[in-house]
């Protein structure tokens, strides 16, 4: 892997953590189309460490309230909700890690993953805007939501957005628990993918800041892109996006 390879995958990798396309799939068609075959997960977890900045930086101020807010029920209760939301994905992601991975390998899966992902950001077109309060029931609901994410080509924030739309809650209210939901799941995500470097990273010092700094950077400007299109109802959008992707990649 070169600079300019590193760049471009540490850009899709920001564009799509948090744009409802899937990051997964994304890197995996990418990769492909580059004929970049990195071995180890060196740079997995690097990407991931630079879009855990950026949704840290975005919602810097929420996560901020949240600890000076401490002894307050309300945050407790909300720290709770992640929490509790995050559980399903722990469970699907350390029992059901080995099985995940074989999904990996095949780019026919990662199409069909897409065109569901797709299939559901449509269907959020058609739900009633309502502006109801998270509760545990809908924290638990949409954890399960995100741990589907975990397969290849569904993406894990247009799960977690659609599911808390469709229990009620605004879009601004979604995304805002959909992301604080996406801090502990990145990091997750980063630590199981960690367990698997041997040794420590074994890409160049050049190569590791690139990433890093691409995801970092580009994850902050896609973040901000989508929360802007959520506010004005264009969420469903992508789906379009994403059945495109999905049916192009499985004709060819």
């Amino acid at each position: 892997m070169n600079i300019l390879e590193s760049i471009i995958l540490g850009s899709i990798q920001g564009i799509t953590e948090f744009l409802p396309i899937s990051s997964s799939g994304h890197l995996i068609i990418f990769q492909s189309l580059l004929n970049v075959e990195q071995p180890g997960n060196d740079f997995e977890v690097l990407v991931h460490l630079g879009t855990l900045g950026s949704v840290i930086f975005v919602f810097y101020k929420d996560i901020f309230d949240l600890i000076k807010n401490i002894q307050l029920k309300e945050s407790q209760n909300y720290i709770q909700m992640i929490v509790l939301g995050t559980i399903p994905a722990i469970i699907i992601g350390l029992y059901f890690k080995s099985h995940i991975h074989i999904l990996f390998e095949g780019i026919n899966n990662v199409a069909v993953a897409l065109i569901f992902t797709g299939s559901v950001l449509i269907a959020t077109f058609f739900i009633k805007r309502k502006d109801y309060k998270i509760s545990f029931k809908t924290a638990f609901f949409i954890g399960i939501a995100q741990s589907i994410a975990i397969i290849p080509g569904i993406s894990r924030s247009g799960m977690t957005i659609s599911a808390a739309m469709l229990f009620g809650l605004s879009s601004k209210n979604a995304a805002r628990f959909s992301f604080m939901l996406a801090i502990p799941a990145i990091s997750g995500a980063g630590i199981l993918t960690l367990m698997d470097v041997n040794g420590g990273f074994n890409l160049p010092p050049v190569i590791i800041l690139s990433s890093l700094l691409s995801s970092f950077v580009v994850g902050i400007l896609s973040l901000k892109l989508l929360l802007n299109l959520l506010s004005v109802g264009k969420f469903h959008f992508f789906g379009l996006y994403c059945l495109f992707i999905g049916l192009i990649t499985l004709i060819n």
